[in-house]
């Protein structure tokens, strides 16, 4: 197959709302859908294939009986999968946390760390990111801050419109605001460090447990520059983002070219078409994530839509992996 379409893992996180299921077409039957996991091979919520002859198969069992090869060249250096791909509905304010980088993070969770973008799908008016400190703080202070619940004081708010786009490496204290949708392009983890959660109750009736000394051992304490990654939307080690925009009139059609070095992913956000590669054609609308093979050839997308095409490239000069 040329086109995979696929569906994705629902969380029901308690900060959740209803907004993927009302804007983005998600099948999904419960009254809370904080995420749901557009691509995905992890364990805690693969993506199932749902077009063609694969339809009722797990990513991973494709990637399996296909081989790894449809990954392409550049996947070779990852022992994993090596992204995950999600769409976010920040009813409510998320807790404030960091992620461990990979050689922390395997050695004391047994998977990879994460590093992650934001490219916000959506937002309130007055919405805003948590991103980095105001000011650089010691560690001492820094424990005592989540001890006596004032963290927020010393955290960089950053008001936010649909569009805006942040990299956020593995160490960045970071929280998304109430109000906003997110499309999230991570490395292939789940390791989360809570340090401030507003006092709210889980699904046990008990706070949600924080992670200190954790936190305090992989936070970059010191506030973080955005960067600019042109000609992309993000480009970092673990994964490369480019937007794709079709008005429908004066830009409706648009042709691509996927090689032997990565698979490309196509997340819609806006809007409706079709897309062909090869002998296939399938439509698609907003909310929809599709996987094309490394190798895959020409494709060409038509409509009226927005997108964000997620790839792997090549290995960063001086990075681990």
């Amino acid at each position: 197959m040329a086109i995979l379409k696929l569906e994705p893992a629902f969380k029901d996180y308690l900060w959740g709302g209803n907004k993927l299921m009302k804007n983005y077409h998600k099948n999904y039957q419960g009254n809370i859908l904080a995420e749901s996991w557009e691509l995905s091979c992890h364990p805690e919520g693969p993506s199932v294939i749902v077009n063609g002859k694969e339809a009722g198969r797990t990513l991973p069992e494709y990637i399996e009986t296909h081989g790894r090869e449809i990954l392409g060249y550049n996947c070779r250096r990852f022992t994993d999968f090596p992204i995950l791909i999600k769409l976010i509905d920040a009813k409510e304010a998320l807790s404030i946390q960091v992620h461990p980088g990979n050689e922390y993070a395997l050695q004391n969770e047994g998977q990879y760390g994460k590093t992650e973008m934001w490219y916000v799908a959506d937002c309130e008016e007055d919405a805003c990111l948590y991103y980095g400190f105001a000011r650089e703080i010691s560690k001492e202070e820094f424990k005592q801050r989540i001890q006596e619940n004032t963290l927020l004081e010393t955290l960089n708010a950053v008001p936010v419109q649909k569009g805006d786009v942040l990299l956020i490496e593995a160490g960045t204290i970071h929280a998304i605001g109430k109000g906003i949708v997110i499309a999230e392009i991570q490395q292939n983890s789940n390791v989360t460090y809570r340090v401030y959660d507003y006092g709210r109750i889980g699904k046990d009736g008990r706070q949600r447990d924080l992670h200190i000394d954790k936190a305090l051992a992989v936070t970059n304490r010191i506030p973080i520059k955005r960067k600019s990654c042109n000609p992309h939307v993000a480009d970092c080690n673990y994964f490369t983002v480019d937007k794709l925009s079709l008005d429908g009139v004066r830009m409706k059609k648009i042709c691509g070219f996927i090689t032997q070095d990565s698979f490309s992913s196509i997340l819609i956000l806006e809007g409706e078409g079709m897309i062909r590669c090869k002998e296939e054609q399938l439509g698609f609308r907003k909310g929809d994530s599709l996987f094309l093979a490394a190798d895959s050839g020409e494709y060409e997308m038509e409509g009226r839509c927005e997108a964000l095409i997620t790839s792997i490239g090549e290995k960063h000069k001086a990075t681990g992996l």
